[in-house]
């Protein structure tokens, strides 16, 4: 291989790299706050998942999209960071108003969902917020937490049912 051609490889990278970024920066942001709950550590969780996704560009094997694998990252770093033990001792005092618009209009001006997924337990909370947050597909979920379909499945249907409960009465006054 001649160095023209390393040299070539690298800015196809580098290329493909800023197109990642444009295409999917908002989405893993979103993800990443939903996680940590701020936004600083939220934009450095972004940018070590463009680091890590530059790092082992040459490994992606196209069994999946682009936006999958980066969200395997940055679920990934986000755990990582939650493992710390600053985090773990520090306080969060930012709000839910901090969190990046996903780009679509809000019709509702309360947070009462948002709260409601927030208090989901852990693995809920990820099958929700990638279903209805990322608009991932189930084999797409399955994907990512590298779980079975069923799993990935069940794991929504049970998610849904304690929203369903948590949310009774919120909605056009059901009970």
């Amino acid at each position: 291989m001649s160095i023209l051609s390393t040299f070539r490889t690298d800015q196809d990278k580098e290329h493909e790299l800023l197109q990642l970024m444009a295409e999917h920066k908002t989405s893993l942001m979103r993800i990443a706050y939903m996680y940590l709950g701020d936004e600083a550590l939220a934009e450095d969780a972004v940018q070590d998942t463009f680091i890590k996704a530059y790092t082992h560009m040459d490994r992606f094997r196209d069994e999946s999209r682009k936006k999958t694998w980066l969200t395997r990252i940055i679920i990934n770093t986000c755990k990582d960071v939650r493992k710390s033990a600053w985090f773990r001792n520090r306080t969060r005092t930012t709000t839910l108003d901090a969190v990046p618009d996903q780009g679509k209009a809000d019709t509702y001006s309360d947070d009462t969902v948002l709260q409601a997924v927030m208090n989901l337990s852990e693995k809920d909370k990820q099958v929700i917020l990638l279903r209805f947050y990322q608009e991932m597909t189930v084999p797409e979920i399955a994907k990512v937490l590298r779980i079975p379909v069923a799993t990935a499945t069940s794991r929504l249907n049970r998610a849904k049912a304690h929203l369903r409960e948590s949310l009774k009465g919120w909605y056009f006054d059901e009970e």
